[in-house]
């Protein structure tokens, strides 16, 4: 860099900054004004020409260009919006797993392969749900809220993973987790996995599905929409989205700063569609949807219309009070909750006082069961409560019984080898939802477009994180040069008052700073990763980084 030889200041006018202790109270007022006329001088001359000079030299066109960048449009990056929502392309991804190895994406913090190019941190999801795999397989991947938390910190022990948060609902199981490997990332959480639930590897890789980089942000606001749920549009998925979000998070949790600000988007973007657009309203639960099986069915199973039911309902939790919702105005005869303790129980007869709605502590669950014509099973336990055996010593006239959970609480399997016994599952509830679902297709293209800006925004902080370190450099170098060329003319400020060194201080950063500002910008929106990767080498020759 060319050196820029500093102008000569005269000496009388340097020993005009030492006033005496002693001197008059006008002779300290002319000084210090003869003071700010030099400081000013000195800076128009000096600190000014030197600031420009290196950094002019700096960004010449002669030694860089910054070039431009294409905003290449995600169709263009052979993606389409509607990809999560395709069972079959759910199908191709999970064999992607095994073939061939994915693109790195721009989510922030590099490492260098062998070629010299980043290797960048990725956003993967693995996942089952009951578009890819039956209850059966999708039980025996369940984790219980309070061990989400605990099931992500087991992850993030794999060497591969550096953050994760689970989310486990009746209808689906998934695991978003960051890696700078996806390939081997996805080997390691699959491993574990299998592990885990006991199921073996061919039958879990044929359950699962796999996506990573825009696929597996869309699909996380799909989600949160509930435009990927069995029930279009349904509210509950939100709730535990938010969950997920707030385990994650946590203290215990395992999620960083990247699936902190993916699940946060994905939460917001779950509100802003149920606000924005229809898709929350007219649309039907999975409670709802059994509710209406059991209408459709009773019929058929039982010989008696719904209004001549008596209702047994296992559990009192949020489900629960659902299902209570849908049947009371089906006017049903009787409602018996079935509880381990009265408050809750206690709450719903508060919260319906129409409805005939009785209390059955845990001994008696049996004899309620039997008792009822229809028995709703929406508990938190991990193992059937309702087995062939117990339900042949009790139960001695036709009965329906509807699990609405994950894991079973009923072995309905068993059970429906039973006389005079009608078993169902979450999975028998879509064909009672294929109908509604239709109608509703409209609404989920306006979420979607609502969706595709909440993608771009998560995006755009996304491809930002990954020119953090050379901002970092960028700005420790400048302030490096900055502090070098003031110690050059210190002994010249010497006579400067505290104040007046402030003022120095400030405005040579911000001199820095706005020169600073347009590369560090660029740099934060630049969308494609080569370009970006050129722009980062060159700086840092530039700089000497």
């Amino acid at each position: 860099r060319s050196r820029t030889t500093l102008p000569r200041i005269p000496p009388s006018e340097i020993r005009t900054f030492h006033c005496p202790a002693d001197s008059s109270t006008g002779s300290v007022s002319h000084s210090r004004q003869h003071s700010s006329q030099i400081l000013s001088k000195m800076i128009k001359t000096c600190l000014l020409p030197l600031l420009l000079a290196a950094t002019a030299s700096a960004f010449s066109p002669s030694s860089f260009s910054l070039g431009t960048h294409s905003r290449t449009s995600l169709a263009a990056r052979s993606f389409s919006p509607l990809a999560a929502s395709r069972p079959a392309q759910l199908q191709t991804a999970r064999w992607s797993m095994d073939t061939e190895r994915a693109q790195p994406a721009p989510i922030g913090g590099t490492k260098k392969e062998r070629n010299g190019k980043p290797k960048e941190l990725q956003v993967v999801l693995i996942g089952l749900s009951h578009k890819t795999a039956s209850v059966d397989v999708r039980e025996k991947l369940a984790v219980q809220e309070e061990n989400w938390a605990n099931a992500g910190k087991a992850l993030t022990q794999l060497p591969g993973i550096r953050e994760a948060a689970v989310l486990s609902t009746c209808n689906r199981f998934e695991i978003y987790f960051v890696t700078d490997d996806v390939h081997g990332g996805t080997r390691q959480v699959i491993e574990h996995l299998s592990g885990r639930s006991g199921v073996n590897m061919m039958e879990l890789r044929n359950s699962l599905f796999m996506l990573s980089k825009e696929d597996a942000v869309w699909h996380a606001l799909r989600v949160a929409s509930g435009l990927d749920s069995l029930v279009i549009g349904e509210g509950q998925i939100l709730s535990q989205m938010k969950r997920c979000y707030e385990i994650s998070t946590d203290e215990e949790g395992a999620a960083g700063k990247v699936l902190t600000r993916l699940l946060n988007t994905a939460v917001s973007a779950g509100k802003r569609v149920r606000s924005e657009t229809g898709i929350a309203r007219g649309g039907v639960s999975i409670s709802s949807a059994a509710v209406e099986l059991v209408d459709r069915k009773c019929l058929n199973d039982l010989n008696l219309d719904i209004d001549q039911l008596d209702i047994c309902i296992l559990g009192a939790g949020k489900m629960a009070r659902l299902l209570v919702q849908h049947l009371a105005p089906r006017n049903v005869k009787s409602i018996t909750v079935v509880n381990r303790s009265p408050g809750r129980v206690e709450e719903l007869q508060e919260l319906f006082p129409d409805s005939n709605i009785k209390l059955a502590l845990l001994p008696d669950m049996m004899k309620s069961v039997a008792d009822s014509h229809v028995t709703f099973a929406c508990t938190g336990a991990m193992e059937p409560i309702l087995t062939k055996q117990n339900l042949q010593e009790h139960v001695e006239r036709p009965v329906m019984l509807v699990d609405i959970s994950v894991p079973r609480n009923i072995d309905d399997k068993g059970a429906n080898e039973l006389d005079n016994i009608f078993a169902y599952n979450v999975d028998d509830l879509k064909a009672v939802v294929a109908a509604n679902q239709a109608k509703r297709q409209r609404l989920v293209l306006e979420a979607e477009e609502l969706l595709k800006d909440e993608k771009k925004g998560f995006g755009n902080w996304h491809q930002s994180l990954g020119t953090v370190p050379m901002i970092t450099k960028l700005q420790s170098r400048a302030e490096k040069i900055r502090k070098q060329e003031l110690k050059r003319v210190n002994n010249k400020l010497s006579g400067l008052t505290a104040s007046e060194r402030a003022t120095v201080e400030r405005l040579t950063k911000g001199i820095v700073a706005k020169l600073l500002h347009g590369p560090m910008s660029h740099l934060r929106t630049m969308e494609n990763v080569e370009t970006r990767s050129q722009t980062v080498k060159s700086l840092e020759q530039m700089f000497k980084l």
